[in-house]
């Protein structure tokens, strides 16, 4: 996955509102994952639909969760 996702993992630093993003995987499974930090509900919601297209692939979960900034703020 590394190698395949080099470009586009550069080409996401230059999305509008990205913080940051973490990358999931499992090779055995042949599952990935992405966990966003937007800095937006709309930025989030763009990237998504974005990657969604780009990927041409069925079967993938989105949930959308908010920042608890004041128990971020302790850890």
């Amino acid at each position: 996955m590394t190698k395949a996702m080099i470009t586009p993992a550069e080409s996401i630093n230059h999305e509008p509102g990205l913080i940051w993003k973490i990358w999931t995987e499992n090779a055995d499974q042949q599952l990935a994952g992405r966990i966003y930090l937007a800095g937006s509900r709309a930025n989030a919601e763009a990237n998504c639909e974005m990657h969604t297209a780009r990927l041409e692939v069925t079967g993938i979960n989105v949930i959308t969760l908010y920042t608890n900034t004041t128990l971020s703020a302790i850890n």
